[in-house]
């Protein structure tokens, strides 16, 4: 796992129940095409995409996403869901390399 990869995530802390919330994901993650190479040594640079993304609310998915190779450096994600309970959102983006990049948000409702 890299250490300059940085998830960022946005979700309100507070919500009525029912209500339609907008979550933001940036991942800070260089992309590697595994088309390049090392000028040093000459040796092609291994392919390094985030290659899915997905976003749980207590343990149930509630968005998910299959990244192509077209796939900009540093992804952005927003999307909406619907929340009716106070609880965490897990979000995890995985790596071609099996890396897994994992942040974690709470909202309460009241």
């Amino acid at each position: 796992m890299s250490k300059d990869v940085k998830p960022r995530v946005k979700v309100p802390k507070k919500a009525a129940a029912g209500d339609v919330i907008t979550i933001k994901t940036l991942i800070s993650h260089k992309m590697e095409t595994g088309l390049r190479k090392d000028k040093k040594t000459g040796d092609m640079i291994p392919r390094k995409i985030i290659n899915a993304f997905k976003a749980e609310f207590n343990g149930e998915t509630v968005f998910s996403a299959k990244l192509e190779p077209s796939i900009s450096a540093n992804p952005y994600i927003q999307f909406t869901t619907k929340v009716m309970e106070s609880g965490d959102f897990n979000f995890t983006w995985t790596d071609d390399d099996g890396s897994e990049y994992k942040a974690t948000k709470s909202i309460s409702i009241g």
